[in-house]
């Protein structure tokens, strides 16, 4: 196991960390500390071994089915050992980081996960070399597991050793952490310092996070305050401060588009980077782009999280991302203030398309107990192409004009969200796409799949009765993956965003600094919809001059940027202040700045409470 963890540290430093500022000096501290992080983790993970040989009879011990069981068992375990290290090779490839809760959440969905993996990666061949190592290693160490010439023990013997190697697990347990030895600024350079499996086991642990318990805090009526101050600049009229709600009530605007139809299309995995728009080398997104050119396109906006749920979460609920799970995985999320409720309130029919499954992340859950009709793979006619994730965006967007016809003939204005699989692993796609090949093209093939299905769905959508009279809105769920030195490596989670209806919205470019919680409030500034809901962002364009601030989260850390300050909030109580420079991507460690400290608890601390006591409603 130690071989195992020192190999792989070496090979991530060299392939992943030297490009997120890891220097080769730095491993004088990394491979030491990764030292004591595996001999720790493999006194928790030999534990049942240990406990095994101690209770043994001395005679069962020498048997020859006892030497057969430890055989098998030590060529399972070195196996595993190494199946494992290709495992976190390939998962530290996607997001700069050990086993964290994104591999908890997918575990919970083994069969896209599974049918991904086995689509994506060298699931055979890792097996086979893994096992064909494990059995030459056991081979030559094979008379270390039992020497049959060695004195018998009792059990009277044995105990003492066992009961030393409790005590020291049980003080390992009290005293040290998964991050210990984070010793670093440089977040890879303390993922490579980590143990996988220890990550993981403390990400199933902290899977639902209580706030007060883990991060800072303040009075509640300071929280209240601070965030009714900020927000309160940013339009309408709190009507229940004194109750401990931050609903807020606005004004039908008859300047305002009115009752249009609203269809948001939640792009996966759409980064802003693939676009030469937000400064992209490549052309990846010529439909993006040049349907950005003929509607309200945003230069400055950032995605809440790295998981397609915590963009739903923000985007349908304006609610901040809270540590360490979305709202649409915890318990307690039916019916709460969301962006369909109110547009039911002002008369409209309500929907959520998915072109997969959806119990996958609890989405049907979550939309269907919150007023949307759900429609999902199951629910849509037989796709022309699929893959483990779901159909091909153009037959989710075929479906999806069918599915607006029929709304459109019911007479009912309506508002609906969807959400696409396409740009993901395995990256398989429909033949006959202009420079897409059906499989095998990787990340630039799926994005690039992804905006000719988003250009094909708004050309089509032109044909329509309904068209002339719908808001579109172009929004990704969260950007490609996670790369950086950063806690919050902030250039991975700038989205494109695009509100586009032709007959009533005049091109525009807004460079304001935008989340993805103020995509619902916008809009509905854009309509001039009168409406009531507690929501966290804010109008970007009816009130530009208010004080703008981005929510942001990764695995349990979240934080708050404003006017080039980032605020990071992170476990034990930590917070740490840095100075971002946008355009050179560039963090400057900064003293203190308790007011911009105050907001980011303010944000995360009243999220959190509203929701845990069913008061975001």
């Amino acid at each position: 196991m130690m071989a195992v963890g020192l190999v792989l540290r070496l090979v991530l430093w060299a392939q992943f960390a030297r490009q997120a500022g890891v220097s080769i000096g730095e491993l004088a501290w990394i491979l030491p500390a990764g030292v004591v992080d595996d001999l720790v983790e493999g006194l928790y993970l030999l534990a049942p071994f240990a406990v095994y040989l101690a209770l043994l009879p001395d005679r069962w011990y020498r048997s020859p089915a006892n030497r057969a069981i430890l055989a098998a068992g030590a060529v399972l375990t070195l196996a595993g050992l190494v199946y494992l290290a290709v495992s976190e090779y390939y998962f530290f490839e996607e997001f700069d980081a050990r086993f964290n809760l994104v591999a908890v959440d997918y575990l919970a969905y083994p069969n896209e996960v599974a049918g991904d993996i086995w689509a994506e990666y060298p699931v055979v061949r890792t097996l086979v070399a893994a096992s064909a190592l494990a059995l030459a290693v056991f081979m030559l160490s094979r008379h270390h597991f039992v020497d049959r010439q060695a004195a018998p023990t009792q059990l009277r013997h044995r105990l003492p050793f066992l009961g030393a190697y409790g005590v020291l697990l049980g003080v390992v347990a009290l005293a040290f952490q998964t991050d210990s030895l984070a010793l670093s600024d440089n977040r890879v350079a303390n993922e490579l310092a980590a143990n996988g499996p220890s990550s993981f086991f403390r990400a199933f642990r902290t899977l639902e996070l209580d706030y007060r318990r883990h991060y800072r805090t303040l009075p509640d009526e300071v929280a209240l305050k601070t965030l009714a101050d900020h927000l309160g600049r940013g339009g309408g009229r709190f009507v229940n401060l004194a109750g401990g709600s931050l609903e807020r009530e606005f004004a039908a605007n008859p300047d305002g588009l009115g009752r249009l139809n609203v269809v948001v299309i939640s792009s996966e995995s759409f980064g802003a980077e693939f676009s030469r728009l937000y400064g992209g080398d490549q052309d990846l997104t010529p439909y993006l782009d040049r349907y950005a050119g003929k509607g309200i396109w945003f230069s400055n906006v950032y995605a809440s999280g790295t998981r397609t749920v915590r963009g739903l979460e923000a985007i349908s609920a304006s609610f901040p991302p809270i540590p360490s799970v979305a709202i649409l995985r915890r318990p307690g999320n039916e019916d709460i203030a969301t962006w369909g409720r109110v547009m039911r309130d002002n008369g409209y029919r309500t929907s959520f398309l998915y072109g997969g499954f959806g119990y996958f992340d609890n989405m049907n859950y979550f939309f269907g107990e919150n007023g949307f009709e759900t429609v999902d793979r199951a629910d849509m006619p037989a796709p022309r192409f699929a893959n483990i994730w779901g159909m091909s965006d153009q037959d989710l967007f075929a479906n999806a004009l069918d599915y607006y016809d029929r709304q459109h003939a019911a007479g009912q204005p309506f508002f609906s969200i969807i959400m696409t699989t396409s740009n993901h692993k395995p990256y398989t796609f429909p033949a006959g796409v202009p420079g897409v090949p059906e499989e095998g093209g990787g990340r630039a093939a799926g994005v690039r799949y992804a905006d000719y299905a988003l250009g094909e769905f708004l050309a089509n959508a032109e044909r329509h009765d309904w068209f002339r009279d719908t808001v579109f809105v172009v929004v990704a769920d969260h950007g490609a993956r996670v790369y950086g030195e950063a806690a919050i490596p902030m250039k991975s989670y700038r989205i494109p965003l695009l509100i586009y209806a032709p007959a009533h919205l005049a091109p525009r470019r807004v460079d304001t600094i935008t989340s993805q919680i103020d995509v619902a409030p916008t809009v509905l500034g854009l309509l001039g919809l009168p409406y009531r809901a507690p929501f966290f962002g804010q109008d970007v364009l009816s009130h530009p001059e208010a004080p703008r601030a981005v929510l942001l989260s990764h695995n349990h850390d979240v934080a708050l940027y404003r006017d080039g300050k980032l605020v990071v909030l992170g476990l034990d109580r930590v917070a740490s202040t840095y100075a971002y420079d946008q355009v050179a991507d560039r963090y400057t460690p900064l003293p203190p700045d308790p007011a911009l400290e105050q907001l980011a608890i303010a944000y995360y601390q009243t999220g959190f409470d509203l929701f845990r006591t069913h008061r975001y409603q």
